[in-house]
């Protein structure tokens, strides 16, 4: 079992554009460094360990702020308007973001491909002011369904 937390705002892997000569570039700029955040956790974690074998079950939680619009204004500035909802059923893609981490556990020595991930969970929840930071959550095991 391997457990990677990976603190810092989560970053989709969308489509890459060809910009000519076969040259293809990542349509986010933030994705780099958000895949590189993941990969040096993910080294640290498994500082001299072999990378996982067969197939795996991976489970990931992100953590994304707030918008300020979810909050009341003035002295009451630190509550949630009744109205904010209660999930980040917006921007980004969860299966944008899986792509990320996926991409940056490999890049890490989680494991040799992500083709081995048989089963992927996955979830996208507000932080809590004040308590939690943005990022993301990764759990790995084998998979023994």
């Amino acid at each position: 079992m391997i457990i990677v937390q990976v603190n810092g705002l989560p970053a989709p892997q969308g489509s890459k554009r060809h910009v000519g000569r076969g040259i293809m570039v990542e349509s986010s700029k933030a994705v780099g460094p958000w895949r590189e955040a993941v990969r040096t956790e993910c080294q640290r974690v498994m500082d001299g360990m072999m990378p996982m074998a067969g197939p795996l079950e991976v489970q990931v939680t992100f953590w994304l702020p707030r918008p300020k619009g979810h909050f009341r204004t003035g002295r009451n500035a630190h509550l949630l308007r009744d109205s904010a909802p209660r999930f980040p059923a917006v921007l980004p893609d969860l299966d944008k973001l899986c792509r990320a981490v996926l991409d940056g556990l490999t890049a890490g020595g989680a494991w040799s491909d992500d083709g081995q991930v048989t089963t992927l969970e996955a979830s996208k929840r507000y932080v809590t002011p004040g308590e939690d930071k943005p990022g993301c959550s990764v759990l790995i095991v084998e998979d023994r369904s």
